[in-house]
């Protein structure tokens, strides 16, 4: 498993863009803990474990389109999350 991640996601941050291409995996870990559980089990399955779309839908039981939207609201919360670190 590879030590740093990319959320695929960029803020301005006063001006300034906030780079989220090299999070440390215990500090992808440790914002995914803070999710709430239906996020937290997608985040974990795509983002973290780097599972397939098909492979976590299905083990979660929900649609393709489902998982995008919550993996897109886990990659929002992530990033604000380590923002405020």
């Amino acid at each position: 498993m590879s030590n740093f991640f990319d959320l695929d996601i960029s803020f301005e941050d006063d001006g300034e863009k906030v780079d989220l291409s090299k999070i440390a995996a215990k500090d992808l870990l440790a914002a995914i803990q803070t999710l709430p559980e239906p996020l937290k089990e997608v985040a974990l399955g795509i983002l973290y474990q780097r599972r397939t779309f098909s492979d976590v839908s299905q083990d979660l039981g929900i649609r393709q389109s489902e998982l995008v939207t919550r993996l897109h609201r886990a990659q929002l919360a992530i990033s604000i999350e380590l923002m405020r670190r």
